[in-house]
């Protein structure tokens, strides 16, 4: 009988034990997922805080982008056009006073209509880089042919370019900030990396646009937060993002420049 006991409490105390450790497998599977989960959401609120922080920097750029642009404008118009209505306006009072021979009203005269001429001349060159007229008549092809052409009549750069763009694949606004984008690669390949050769090249693949653009330029150190994140990467950057778009960077000192977009 009592060896039947025993034997009965050795049992219990068995389910016991194997009670007892399966719920401290049940409390170890808990505390797991919990960690586990609260590392997940760690890692998505890292994430989410990166997202804002970029987004951040985005609208940052945007906006001395803008203001860039508006001092750049108020520079035109104070220097190209301020300056030459003030000429016209000189002249026109020495007209309306009239006491003037026949000789100084045909100078004055002269004078007037030449600089009415450099005015208008001048509002047609900010109006150009505000909105270029051949990329509203023509599209975007053209307006990039035009500038690269333009660059290549300078000799400052040669640039080789191969473009096949479907008309209206990007909206007008799309369309422009693309165009902007050629403009500030090109720039920046003259002004800092001092190339000699670039070449663009803009296909369809997959149903995407791929934009590629390289130069033989100073390059730079992509760890470098000078060169990578200078207002006009952020530029490049913040257009691409309007886009939509994907981008790949790649660069190095003295082994040039190097962007390869999918829209």
């Amino acid at each position: 009988m009592e060896e039947l006991l025993a034997e009965e409490n050795q049992v219990i105390a068995i389910v016991l034990i194997g009670v007892l450790l399966l719920l401290l497998m049940g409390v170890a599977l808990l505390l797991f997922f919990f960690f586990s989960r609260k590392k997940i959401v760690e890692k998505e609120l890292e994430k989410k805080s990166l997202e804002i922080n970029h987004q951040k920097k985005m609208i940052q750029s945007i906006i001395v982008t803008q203001e860039k642009e508006r001092k750049r404008i108020a520079q035109d118009l104070h220097d190209d056009i301020s300056s030459k209505l003030n000429v016209i306006n000189l002249n026109a009072n020495l007209l309306k006073d009239g006491d003037l021979d026949t000789k100084e009203y045909k100078t004055v005269n002269n004078n007037i209509l030449e600089a009415t001429d450099k005015t208008l001349e001048s509002a047609r060159k900010i109006a150009h880089n505000l909105l270029p007229p051949i990329l509203e008549k023509f599209g975007f092809k053209d307006a990039v042919e035009e500038l690269a052409d333009s660059f290549n009549n300078s000799k400052k750069i040669t640039i080789n370019y191969t473009i096949n763009y479907h008309k209206n694949y990007l909206t007008k606004e799309n369309e422009l900030h693309l165009f902007r984008i050629v403009q500030e690669l090109i720039n920046n390949s003259v002004r800092h990396g001092k190339a000699k050769i670039s070449t663009l090249d803009i296909n369809f693949e997959d149903q995407k646009l791929l934009f590629k653009y390289t130069d033989n330029g100073k390059g730079f150190n992509m760890n470098d937060q000078k060169f990578s994140k200078g207002l006009g990467m952020k530029n490049i950057e913040t257009r691409i993002s309007l886009l939509n778009g994907e981008k790949e960077i790649k660069s190095e000192d003295g082994k040039g420049f190097k962007i390869n977009i999918k829209i």
